[in-house]
């Protein structure tokens, strides 16, 4: 995989640093307000700035996605929905514009420098409808049209050009979706497809963990530890290998599965007792079925939280 970098210029009291940072990098968090980034080619390494939040925030449920080159928290303070911005260009986090409908448990994706968030669950505690986009350059939220379902704990990926958002529950008792939607920017209309969801987002379950390669989509199935590809034409989901020995999780919570480039990324951390690592596994879908390989391994006392990729 072949990544461009961009100039990167941190600037202190006394001093001015310039140094490349490469095009993708793996954000996550194993702590309430501490960041961290790992670029998967030249396994570097790069702590964020603290994140200044009220303890309200500290303590809540967060979500992230990455958007440009800014990745965006959204959780909660003492005035309600709160988003915090952190700037690659700047090395810096300031507080965001909060969006149209405030929301959690949503569906989310990037394609360049907007994000869409589609669904979840308002202040109130109703399952939405509703979609909005963020564009990283000018901070402004954008209501896009609805879902065809209200759903939360859906998963969002971009495929093909187009937005999806997948599984999750809704309706009547919050029962599971099995379906998935799709979204034509061009078209500006969803479509509905039937058993889009390989499991995941009811009861104590994560949302269905996805990753897109290559306009190709892969699901972790952390009770079976295998790894499934979805066939578009058939529209079904067939077991193409398993996952990595310690890729274990509770119920899908505390990894990570994302699309990285031209590979599939596991962020994992500790399980077992006196086991303090988190390691990141790294599989090439064009090279073959899952054969993974450890590529970043450090100390860490806590599992993911959050993860995006910026790229």
């Amino acid at each position: 995989m072949q990544s461009s970098v961009v100039s990167k210029k941190f600037t202190g009291p006394t001093s001015s640093v310039r140094i490349n940072v490469p095009e993708l990098w793996v954000f996550f968090s194993c702590h309430a307000l501490m960041w961290e980034a790992f670029d998967p080619l030249s396994k570097q390494w790069m702590d964020l700035p603290i994140l200044n939040a009220d303890e309200v925030f500290q303590f809540s449920d967060k979500e992230s996605m990455a958007a440009g080159t800014e990745l965006l928290v959204l959780g909660k303070d003492m005035f309600g929905q709160a988003i915090y911005k952190y700037s690659l260009s700047t090395n810096s986090w300031s507080a965001g514009k909060k969006m149209n409908t405030p929301r959690c448990l949503f569906a989310s994706a990037c394609l360049g420098k907007t994000a869409i968030f589609a669904g979840g669950v308002d202040e109130s505690g109703k399952t939405r409808d509703t979609v909005e986009s963020y564009d990283s350059e000018t901070g402004a939220w954008e209501t896009l049209p609805s879902l065809l379902n209200s759903r939360k704990m859906s998963s969002g990926v971009m495929m093909d050009g187009k937005f999806y958002v997948i599984g999750g529950s809704g309706g009547k008792g919050g029962k599971a979706l099995l379906s998935g939607e799709e979204y034509d920017f061009e078209a500006k209309k969803w479509r509905h497809i039937p058993n889009m969801s390989p499991g995941g987002g009811t009861g104590s379950m994560a949302p269905p963990l996805l990753a897109v390669v290559a306009n190709e989509l892969y699901a972790a199935d952390c009770l079976a530890m295998t790894v499934k590809k979805y066939n578009k034409v058939k529209n079904v989901w067939e077991n193409i290998g398993r996952l990595p020995e310690r890729a274990e999780s509770m119920g899908g919570w505390g990894i990570a599965f994302r699309g990285c480039g031209d590979r599939v990324i596991i962020v994992g951390g500790p399980r077992r007792r006196g086991d303090s690592r988190l390691e990141i596994y790294s599989w090439v879908p064009s090279q073959g079925p899952p054969e993974w390989s450890v590529i970043g391994q450090k100390e860490s006392n806590s599992f993911v939280y959050n993860c995006t990729i910026m790229g």
